[in-house]
């Protein structure tokens, strides 16, 4: 048996997880761990913390490590997240970590590979729809930001994962009302633009919730109480199907939406609303294509970690 270990580092939580892979390649989730990002001052503390957890299989004693990060990844070892205050570096992993082999990869390229994990499989399917086969597949999912991948046919059976950093393109919002939304969050953030990871994410959640009410709370706390306030919830729901709608027509992925991400997973209302569905199908020109699109919602919080351990026994598998 193979041992994966997994990392998925977001701006809230980083998890960990122990991989084992059989002969046939079926893989197995033996253990996990998570602890809060904003809790360690660098990346090397985060894993010095890991390697005194107890856990069962240190990162230095996998056949591989798999790590994926909020945040574009440069030459495969770099990366800057724009919303972790430290970097990650692996160039070096080997000396720095004692990591015996290793990949660094963007969180939502796990979340693409998730889509061929049991997690997938598990999903629980909003929108109907017919995947076709051999068709793109995306993924799409908002948690501190936004996040986007895509799974494109590869010609051989099989698919690569296409990273975006689509979070931090400009919203599209409609004029009358939700224009003054837009004038509000400029103001209030004094930005000179308003990007997705502003509106479909934990903090969009207290920003429409604040124009609509007045008041000034918590995204969890906005959660744990949306069905109080229709409103908000209506809002939420027909923003979260306008970025998966062009997401979907951005892509093509006649294969099916995955939405992942704590927000919906939390909260599925999001996504179960009547607002989501109408403003998923909604178009002048391909409501019809956008009919044929099954969306699912992936509740599990560790696909991430699933979708590094799928990439992980590729890279040892040659592939």
């Amino acid at each position: 048996m193979q041992n994966i270990f997994t990392a998925d580092i977001g701006g809230t939580n980083s998890r960990f997880a122990v991989f084992g892979a059989d002969r046939n390649g079926k893989l197995s989730l033996l253990e996990i761990y998570w602890l809060k990002t904003t809790d360690f001052e660098s990346f090397g503390q985060l894993i010095h913390n890991v390697n005194e957890s107890g856990m069962s299989l240190k990162p230095g004693e996998a056949d591989i490590v798999v790590i994926a990060v909020a945040g574009p990844v440069e030459s495969g070892v770099r990366s800057a997240p724009p919303f972790i205050s430290w970097d990650i570096d692996i160039s070096g992993a080997e000396r720095d970590f004692g990591f015996r082999k290793s990949a660094l990869i963007n969180d939502f390229i796990a979340q693409a590979f998730a889509c061929q994990s049991p997690v997938a499989e598990a999903a629980e399917q909003v929108l109907e729809g017919v995947a076709e086969p051999d068709a793109a597949k995306a993924v799409i999912g908002a948690g501190t930001a936004l996040g986007k991948a895509a799974l494109m046919p590869d010609g051989k059976g099989g698919y690569i994962a296409i990273p975006s950093e689509g979070g931090h393109a400009n919203f599209p919002f409609l004029p009358g009302r939700e224009s003054e939304f837009q004038e509000f969050l400029l103001k209030e953030l004094g930005d000179t633009y308003i990007t997705n990871n502003k509106v479909v994410s934990g903090r969009g959640l207290s920003y429409v919730h604040q124009f609509l009410t007045g008041e000034t709370i918590e995204p969890h706390e906005v959660a744990k109480k949306i069905m109080r306030h229709p409103d908000t919830l209506e809002w939420v729901s027909r923003f979260y199907g306008r970025a998966c709608r062009n997401y979907a027509l951005e892509t093509l992925s006649l294969g099916g939406l995955y939405i992942a991400g704590g927000v919906a997973a939390k909260t599925s209302e999001f996504v179960t609303h009547k607002a989501f569905g109408t403003e998923f199908r909604k178009s002048d020109t391909l409501d019809t294509l956008l009919k044929k699109i099954p969306v699912f919602l992936i509740k599990d919080e560790n696909s991430g970690l699933w979708g590094g351990a799928v990439f992980g026994l590729q890279v040892l598998q040659g592939r």
